[in-house]
């Protein structure tokens, strides 16, 4: 939705005058033009990430006997969104502030069979020379208190227009079908203001259980997988990603 849509559609539901006088929104508002330019070239750098996955996917099917990868995911952050994070990180409302500390404006969700997985499609879309590492948070080996696990990558890489070549940042998102459940089910808590709290409290604590459980699977599963292909392989002698950044 661009910003003309979006607040046609707030004044439609009444609710216009509570973001028009948000900081982000009257920056979006005065300079439309240079916004729908920029949440473009974020759409770019999408379509570019998501290609090379697919590139990886098209080889892996044709070496292997399985892709590692199940699907590909991508996404640009909602304005209701990108308000919500520039308050939260107090972001000077410039568009060259919001491109420096928002780093997840545009994002891809890659995801993969078994955990293993995640990081040999991580090492090889990390190899190729116009990607560059930015930050990498590993929550599969680190998980969340909470329980939510993913291997977080934030990396820049090109998009070519007409006249200019321009890096972008992209966030990466690599999970297992598990991993990836868990995540959804527990967003769609966590949006559930009505809940009463010890009701939350309960789902919480057994939400934190079932991503231990769905961990546990998601091993016994690469084990089994590991015995049928006869291999050895270890995650925990899994490529340090660090070596690209």
């Amino acid at each position: 939705m661009n910003i003309r849509d979006y607040i046609e559609d707030k004044k439609k539901k009444k609710q216009y005058e509570q973001f028009s006088a948000d900081k982000y929104v009257k920056l979006f508002e005065k300079d439309s033009k240079t916004f729908e330019t920029i949440m473009t070239y974020y759409e770019c750098a999408l379509m570019e990430a998501e290609t090379k996955f697919k590139v990886l996917n098209a080889e892996f099917e044709l070496t292997r006997e399985y892709s590692p990868i199940e699907t590909i995911k991508s996404r640009l952050k909602t304005i209701e969104s990108l308000v919500a994070k520039s308050h939260l990180y107090n972001v000077k409302p410039t568009f060259e502030d919001i491109q420096d500390k928002i780093e997840d404006v545009a994002g891809i969700r890659v995801i993969c069979g078994f955990p293993e997985d995640i990081y040999t499609v991580a090492d090889c879309f990390l190899q190729q020379d116009d990607i560059t590492l930015i930050d990498c948070k590993d929550y599969i080996k680190n998980p969340k208190p909470n329980g939510y696990r993913s291997l977080h990558l934030i990396v820049s890489l090109p998009i070519f227009l007409e006249h200019e070549k321009r890096d972008m940042k992209v966030e990466v998102q690599l999970r297992t079908i598990a991993m990836d459940f868990w995540a959804s089910l527990e967003h769609k808590l966590k949006y559930k203001k009505e809940l009463p709290a010890d009701i939350n409290d309960r789902l919480v604590e057994e939400l934190t259980e079932c991503a231990n459980s769905s961990a546990e699977l998601d091993m016994r599963m690469q084990h089994v997988r590991r015995q049928i292909e006869g291999g050895t392989s270890h995650i925990d002698d899994a490529v340090d990603l660090q070596q690209w950044m």
